[in-house]
């Protein structure tokens, strides 16, 4: 199995793999073009998600400065806009929804380490050496709107047509048609 199939099966894996580190640095070349192009020339823009991006629908909005791992494992229905500086740690697969709105400064992560540090070191060694690293994907619904700030943490599911309020870390999954804020994220009232 290489380091990409055990980094999207959830398993432990070796971030320094030479495979993975392209294609990191692939991304941020791309993000980085992504970044310095003009807003208003979106013909670039658009070829800059097209090999960035593992797929997107139609009418896709994002503002600049936008940051990933890799890209490729990051998909977006049609309609949706995401606001300046999101990061998307997508190591796993990010997945959003038809019309989702994302807001400013929000991040998703997939990825997260064993909170022992024997575990994501092993013995020592000399110079730079990645930590271990598990994955688990994050979805967003259609009709969903990412409040400013807000974090979704690995392993998350948004439900459709739900609100998270602005600065709320999202550390569990919230259901379809609520409106749900706070650190952690509860489910507050619903959508209607």
């Amino acid at each position: 199995m290489t380091e990409r199939e055990k980094m999207l099966a959830g398993e432990l894996y070796d971030c320094g793999d030479p495979a993975l580190l392209a294609q990191w640095h692939r991304a941020r070349a791309l993000t980085q073009a992504y970044n310095s192009t003009p807003s208003d020339h979106r013909e670039e823009l658009e070829a800059i998600l097209d090999q960035l991006l593992g797929g997107r629908g139609k009418n896709l909005w994002i503002s600049a400065p936008f940051y990933v791992d890799y890209g490729e494992n990051i998909f977006f229905g049609e309609g949706c806009e995401v606001n300046m500086n999101c990061v998307f740690l997508d190591d796993n697969t990010i997945t959003i929804g038809d019309r989702a709105l994302v807001g400013p400064g929000v991040h998703i992560y997939t990825a997260f380490h064993p909170t022992r540090a024997a575990e994501r070191f092993g013995t020592a060694a000399e110079g730079f050496s990645f930590c271990r690293t598990r994955t688990a994907p994050v979805t967003v619904g259609n009709d969903v709107w990412l409040g400013g700030g807000s974090i979704l943490l690995p392993g998350v599911t948004i439900g459709d047509d739900t609100v998270i309020g602005a600065g709320s870390v999202v550390t569990r999954s919230i259901p379809a048609g609520v409106v749900a804020v706070g650190n952690p994220c509860r489910v507050l009232r619903p959508n209607r």
